[in-house]
């Protein structure tokens, strides 16, 4: 009788791991890194694509160099940069397809306590290049200018520097790699100043209006505030199934009209203009048509 139930029970295994092994997979992997400042969109993206496609999107930081090298290398299938790949050295660009999913407004922020709400381009660059020192320079109050920038290799700081301040390098000072960390630095420190992405913005710091143009997505979209950056997703130009399916998610109105939104960044969809990496300016005059009329070089 025992020998009996264990042929039935051997049988039953047999059958069982003959029927699982001929199951489809039905949950893949996909890796996605490099920017942090895109980061949170992603991973709201990614799991909700998880869910309706059965794909493991694991999502990763590191930076938007880190992103760019690692895809390049075949590393991980996407890497998310605030900066085109040209823009990265040791990268050899015809080996990778951008795709421009959203857009970021940068701006520079200050502590309260300074008394200034606008300012000059000029006044702008010279004090991040330490030619003005005291706020009262320029209307604000007696005190000292303490300039706080992101590291170096920082997607943030290279679009602030090449779009904020005409292409110049910011003074040596005190990096930090954290937005976070940045935001809670200015809004601790009195007469300190630095540069943020707008969905980072909020009460405890000031931001500062440049030449009486104020931060404002409006302003970014029609290009009249210009310290803004693609956040692009690469992939090898021969890339496969997976990754194409989840950029194809990342540009579909579930995302462009929802999560983007959301989260304080701007869709790629909404930019009434289109902007090369050398600053050429492409002026979208009839989106819905397609049409694009007319361009002329905003450079750094």
């Amino acid at each position: 009788m025992i020998r009996r139930k264990l042929k039935v029970i051997f049988v039953m295994l047999i059958m069982l791991s003959f029927l699982t092994a001929c199951q489809p997979l039905t949950t893949k992997s996909l890796t996605v890194a490099g920017s942090t400042a895109f980061q949170p969109v992603v991973e709201l993206a990614a799991a909700a694509y998880s869910q309706k496609a059965k794909v493991t999107v694991n999502v990763q930081g590191g930076g938007s160099g880190t992103g760019i090298s690692q895809v390049e290398e075949g590393a991980i299938e996407i890497g998310n940069s605030d900066v085109f790949a040209a823009e990265k050295r040791g990268i050899t660009v015809n080996r990778l397809r951008d795709y421009q999913v959203a857009v970021t407004g940068i701006t520079p922020i200050v502590n309260p306590k300074t008394g200034i709400n606008n300012i000059s381009q000029r006044q702008l660059s010279d004090i991040f290049t330490g030619k003005i020192k005291n706020w009262r320079s320029i209307g604000g109050k007696n005190l000292k200018i303490i300039v706080i920038n992101r590291s170096m290799g920082s997607g943030t700081r290279n679009n602030f520097e090449k779009w904020g301040l005409n292409g110049q390098r910011s003074m040596v000072a005190q990096e930090q790699s954290s937005t976070g960390t940045v935001r809670k630095i200015v809004a601790a420190t009195p007469g300190a100043i630095s540069y943020i992405a707008f969905p980072y913005v909020n009460s405890e710091v000031q931001a500062l209006s440049i030449d009486g143009v104020a931060p404002t997505k409006k302003n970014v979209r029609n290009n009249n505030w210009r310290i803004w950056a693609y956040e692009h997703m690469y992939t090898l130009k021969r890339n496969n199934t997976a990754a194409r399916s989840f950029i194809n998610y990342m540009m579909s109105a579930a995302v462009q009209r929802k999560i983007i939104p959301k989260l304080g960044y701007i869709a790629v969809s909404s930019m009434k203009i289109k902007r090369s990496e050398s600053g050429k300016v492409t002026h979208n005059i009839n989106r819905s048509g397609g049409k694009i009329v007319g361009s002329h070089p905003d450079r750094p």
